[in-house]
Parts: C-alpha cells; structure tokens; sequence
C-alpha cells in the first residue's frame, strides 16, 4: 500500500511528514534546501522510498498569495517528477501550532523538527477531512 506524504515547503527547508492512511501520522527528517533542483532530487527519493500515492502540500488558503504558492508548488512539483495525486491543503498557522507544540520540549534549532511538525499538522487536518 503506497503512502501519503505531507510537504510543508519552504525557501530553507522542507518538512516531511507519511501516514500510509490509517490516520497515524509520523514526521520524517526535513530536508535542508539549497537550490530547488537538489531539493527536488531529495523529495523524489522520500516520495520512491515510501512508494507515496499521495502528496498534501500546505499552502496558505484564501491569503492574497494563493495563486502564486500554487503556482510555485506545481513547478517545484514538475521538477521532482511525481505523478501521484497532489492534494492542497489549508496551511494556515501550523508553523506556529508547531511551535507551540515544541514549546519546552528542546532547545529551538533551525534543524527542520519544527517543519516536519508543520507537515505532520498539515497531513493530519487532511486525513480528518478525507475520515481518518
């Protein structure tokens, strides 16, 4: 059974998140970006890895920049080469529902925990929308 991974993407880093649709949903490293073609090459090998059918990429929802977001994820999505379904997902305050998540866990570093956690919040308000 294929998977169905989150994307919460950024300009510095990528957070991952897979749930194989049985509403458990697992963070997965992010990936640090350094340009968009090695950051595609890296998603398409998670995506390959956990035989993905599925991608939720979170944008921000009614915001005055939807139409460019889902113009820059269809091209980024172009370069990583995946023809599953891809699937839009309001994203609106998960990175600060992520923080605020973390908040007294660990120490704050920019290693991409707080962005998977992103992903992960991102994939779950899709699995509860879908019935999981």
């Amino acid at each position: 059974m294929g998977a169905t991974i989150a994307i919460d993407l950024g300009l510095k880093r990528i957070g991952l998140a897979l749930s194989y649709g049985q509403g458990i949903v697992t963070p997965l490293g992010a990936i640090e970006r350094k340009n968009r073609h090695q950051a595609a090459i890296e998603v398409k090998k998670v995506l390959d890895e956990y035989q993905a059918l599925t991608v939720v990429i979170g944008i921000p929802m009614g915001s005055t920049t939807e139409d460019e977001m889902r113009r820059r994820v269809a091209h980024f999505m172009n370069l990583v080469d995946f023809y599953g379904e891809i699937v839009y997902q309001d994203e609106s305050y998960s990175s600060q529902e992520a923080q605020e998540l973390m908040k007294g866990e660990i120490t704050y570093k920019r290693d991409g925990r707080i962005d998977s956690l992103s992903a992960k919040i991102i994939l779950e308000r899709y699995l509860k929308i879908i019935g999981f």
